[in-house]
């Protein structure tokens, strides 16, 4: 009997050093390399994503607080996955088998038709494309709502930068944000402050005793309009992560509470709204029935 990987069908493009794997499996990033050196958190094709490595957070990233929500007068409830906060983590888009639409040796691109379910009654397509290139590695995905009726909607993405060979304790973190969102005992936002203190990362600050899981929004941008997140090691190599404007929330944690392989890596995820975004509203995209809505981020090492 022919077995497959739990993550399975391994899609692999390169360019010059740069080499990337993706998954069928959730369209998971699975590795991303430069010239050797890792520049986010692999896991083997066998195993499942440890921390949600390299997941597509969609319809909704992050946390949604008792699975339950409103939605134009209904309401309606998704499966709990997180039981020890009560919430409902990351999406629902991580454990589809996507289809592959082009695999190219330098992009590939993947399709899902999300199906409606009793949760999240809205039909939506998504479409994910990777590439590689001298710039790095370059992600969009679209979604559009084939469905009947308006949906809510919010995406994200969760690299886990690597530190190489260091420790993430011999590491700087830096974070293009000027305002901290402060949570409950659930992370779930309760308000925001201006950064300070452990809080205050924009400029490379030593990540020893800074435990983190938390978001920020008002973001900085570069001439380019890139907002960024960027872990140094001590070699001087800089693992990176970038969003455009279609993203303005970046959420960040150092794993302390992840179990195995907890500190290993710092996840930098690029997001177009926070937590709990389906109750409170804020920033979530009412993704009108015919609409598509588009976001574009990436990795590079510097």
């Amino acid at each position: 009997m022919n077995t497959i990987a739990a993550s399975g069908t391994q899609l692999t493009i390169r360019h010059r050093d740069h080499r990337a794997t993706v998954t069928a499996v959730g369209a998971t990033l699975r590795e991303y390399e430069v010239g050797g050196r890792p520049v986010i958190v692999p896991f083997a094709e066998d195993e499942l994503p440890p921390a949600s490595h390299g997941a597509v957070l969609a319809p909704w990233p992050n946390r949604l607080g008792d699975g339950r929500y409103t939605w134009d007068g209904h309401e309606l409830q998704v499966p709990v996955n997180e039981p020890a906060r009560a919430t409902a983590l990351h999406g629902l888009v991580s454990w589809h088998r996507w289809d592959v639409v082009e695999h190219a040796a330098d992009a590939v691109t993947l399709e899902l038709a999300l199906p409606p379910s009793p949760g999240y009654p809205f039909a939506l397509t998504l479409r994910v494309t990777y590439a590689v290139s001298d710039d790095g590695l370059r992600v969009s995905l679209t979604a559009t709502n084939l469905g009947a009726q308006d949906a809510p909607y919010g995406v994200g993405f969760h690299p886990w930068l690597s530190p190489g060979d260091a420790r993430v304790d011999d590491c700087t973190l830096r974070v293009d944000a000027r305002t901290h969102v402060t949570t409950d005992d659930r992370l779930l936002p309760t308000g925001t402050e201006p950064v300070a203190g452990d809080r205050d990362l924009r400029e490379p600050t030593p990540l020893v005793g800074i435990d983190l899981d938390d978001a920020w929004v008002d973001v900085t941008r570069d001439d380019a309009g890139l907002s960024w997140v960027r872990l140094a090691a001590p070699d001087g190599r800089t693992a990176a992560v970038w969003a455009d404007a279609s993203m303005d929330t970046w959420q960040v944690c150092t794993g302390d509470h992840v179990g195995r392989g907890a500190r290993t890596g710092v996840a930098a995820e690029p997001m177009s709204c926070l937590a709990d975004a389906f109750r409170t509203g804020d920033r979530l995209v009412r993704l009108a029935t015919g609409a598509s809505h588009e976001v574009r981020w990436g990795l590079t090492l510097l």
